[in-house]
């Protein structure tokens, strides 16, 4: 399948003042996040993609927008808007700040049992389960995967632009890992992880990186249009994408080719 790159937005004055933005219109990048916004697309620069599909929230559109405006011009990159990657419906907790909202008696269950939370209603802004706000990225998430493969490909990357708790909601299906556990998970502002789905098992390549160096998955891309990727793990972990290691197919006993993984950690 393709691989997806998820990219928080960049930071917000919002994150800096402790303000839950939700889906409150108009809340850009600040000077800061501006900044993490352009390194990321220069991270990405080396890696050719086949799309960027943003939240619609005004954030992640200035994120996707640093990220395709950073890729080589003679390289194409789609941008497209995806409604489902959009930041959880906090209802009533919409644009309170997040030391207020620590005093609510629901925020200790958001923290210990978010698989049962629903936010309050509010008159202007929408409201939602915790477990809704998952089920539709992941098919969203899925849905991309297997539209991007069909477009362009085996190994086709591919950037999800999102927010922390849909990002750390993904990344807790993709590791089979209770959304009640979701908390565990950190997802800082531009950070990068990446996901890997096969037919047998997704893969989790990277999390939360918020590093400094070029992002270069074109090894591991090409390992996957050479042999395909089975969904079998390398037992001891493998060489690493980048490592240069030439790796033949096993020959079965009547002489067939069987594929090697393609799986690599990078």
């Amino acid at each position: 399948m393709a691989i997806c790159i998820l990219l928080r937005h960049g930071r917000t004055r919002a994150n800096a003042d402790g303000t839950l933005a939700g889906w409150t219109p108009g809340v850009g990048l600040d000077e800061a996040g501006l900044e993490q916004a352009r390194r990321v697309g220069e991270r990405l620069a080396p890696t050719a993609l086949a799309a960027v599909v943003s939240s619609p929230l005004q954030r992640c559109a200035e994120t996707a927008a640093a990220v395709v405006a950073a890729q080589p011009a003679d390289r194409v990159v789609a941008r497209h808007t995806e409604e489902r990657l959009g930041e959880a419906r906090y209802g009533a907790w919409t644009g309170r700040p997040l030391a207020e909202l620590a005093k609510d008696p629901l925020w200790r269950q958001v923290q210990d049992e978010p698989s049962r939370v629903t936010f309050p209603e509010h008159e202007e802004f929408e409201h939602e389960a915790m477990a809704d706000m998952q089920a539709r990225a992941i098919a969203a998430l899925e849905e991309w995967d297997a539209r991007l493969e069909d477009e362009h490909g085996p190994g086709a990357v591919w950037v999800a632009v999102s927010h922390g708790d849909v990002i750390k909601a993904l990344l807790a299906h993709t590791l089979a890992t209770s959304l009640d556990d979701f908390q565990r998970i950190v997802v800082d502002p531009a950070s990068l992880s990446i996901v890997h789905r096969t037919g047998a098992r997704p893969f989790v390549l990277r999390m939360n990186d918020t590093g400094h160096d070029p992002v270069d998955l074109s090894g591991l891309v090409a390992r996957i249009v050479a042999a395909g990727a089975s969904g079998d793990a390398e037992v001891g972990g493998g060489a690493g994408s980048g490592s240069g290691r030439e790796e033949e197919p096993a020959e079965d006993h009547g002489g067939s080719k069987t594929e090697a993984s393609g799986e690599e950690s990078v």
